[in-house]
């Protein structure tokens, strides 16, 4: 006879996260459960950053986004089935989030991250990871701003071709203004600096295989499922070492890009960011293929 828990168990947090002891002690699991994380956008790459973390034992979340899931969703995100077309993101992932740990605390925020709500959404946080749409660019570089402001680490992941590309900006450190130098520019130049400013190391653009699916000026791009998923794993584990305070964290003007279609791992470094000579050669690069009209 099976001695596995019946589905009318009540939840046990310990018995619910044991098999990752080992890996961290018991100790540092509680810690875990203290823990409140922010993530900005349940779309592409957010909502399985909030899966990953709600198994690694995260006890408590702030989750925004203002979109609800449609049929060009189903390649990548991690919510969207025929059954949840229409509905919010939001509600979708944190009703997913609470299928494995009913005794969550979500602080939910349905009508995404606003100039207006951004303070009460990042009350009390110990870490913020950025899952916004890669076009919402004004909103993201506030929220990296007051992070800054209120000492919160904060991680970008951006799922690029069939790997993913992971900057960190730590309290104290390069904030991510100082990084991306987006400030006073146009909207496409701001587009064009965060997608070259994320990657340096370019290790995607080899196999993409049809550059007009890029199409900055309509807010589109192509995207997989598997580099949602590495973004998920990479961001995972910085964000248990910050939280754990355990583990080096590889912080901006540091990056790290990696790439399982190609079989590589780059670790970046553009002292300045796109300032830096290197990248903005790549930018005048990446200009001439991707700004068109």
């Amino acid at each position: 006879m099976s001695d596995a828990p019946s589905s009318h168990d009540p939840f046990d947090y310990a018995t619910a996260f044991s098999r990752t002891i080992g890996w961290i002690t018991r100790g540092e699991q509680a810690t875990l459960r203290g823990k409140r994380v922010a993530i900005a956008g349940l779309g592409g790459v957010g909502g399985s950053h909030l899966l990953t973390l709600t198994r690694l034992g995260i006890g408590a979340f702030n989750l925004a986004d203002l979109d609800r899931f449609g049929m060009e969703n189903m390649n990548r995100q991690a919510g969207a089935f025929q059954s949840t077309i229409g509905q919010p993101k939001v509600d979708v992932v944190a009703r997913m989030a609470r299928d494995i740990n009913p005794e969550l605390d979500i602080n939910v925020f349905p009508n995404g991250v606003t100039f207006e709500n951004m303070e009460q959404f990042l009350s009390g946080v110990d870490l913020y990871i950025d899952g916004l749409d890669f076009f919402v660019l004004d909103i993201r570089a506030k929220v990296f701003a007051m992070c800054a402001e209120r000492g919160i680490p904060a991680i970008t992941a951006a799922p690029l071709g069939m790997g993913a590309a992971v900057l960190a900006f730590l309290p104290w450190r390069m904030t991510f203004e100082q990084y991306f130098g987006m400030d006073g520019r146009s909207t496409d130049e701001q587009q064009l600096r965060f997608m070259v400013g994320l990657a340096p190391a370019v290790l995607h653009q080899p196999y993409l295989v049809d550059p007009s699916a890029v199409d900055l000026a309509n807010h589109k791009g192509p995207s997989t499922p598997m580099a949602c998923e590495i973004c998920a794993g990479i961001a995972g584990v910085q964000a248990l070492k910050i939280l754990l305070g355990r583990g080096k964290v590889i912080a901006a003007p540091h990056g790290l890009h990696f790439d399982a279609y190609r079989n590589k791992l780059a670790r970046t470094w553009r002292p300045g960011g796109n300032n830096n000579p290197l990248q903005r050669l790549i930018l005048s690069v990446a200009r001439r293929r991707f700004m068109r009209r």
